[in-house]
């Protein structure tokens, strides 16, 4: 038994894991269309890996653009405020 697994926690089976691979598969758009393929787990935990990467570029792309136009709109003006609300 691992060392990292607490005392009393329930045993994943392989099939659950198997279900869980799968499931994830159909959550990754680079997966998605291969839908009658079964990717391998490493490849679906390596391609969920890239994808939670691009996501985490994608929010701070964003929000250095959201943070760019900020700059550039005056603190009280309406278009601020309704920025700073949906923000918020």
């Amino acid at each position: 038994m691992s060392s990292r697994r607490s005392r009393g926690a329930p045993r994943i089976t392989d099939e659950q894991i198997v279900e869980l691979v799968s499931k994830l598969q159909q959550l990754l758009p680079e997966l998605r269309a291969h839908r009658s393929n079964k990717a391998s787990a490493s490849k679906v935990l390596q391609e969920t890996c890239n994808y939670v990467r691009s996501l985490h570029k994608e929010v701070d792309d964003l929000s250095d653009r959201l943070s760019r136009l900020l700059s550039t709109i005056d603190d009280d003006s309406p278009q601020a405020s309704v920025i700073r609300s949906l923000i918020n």
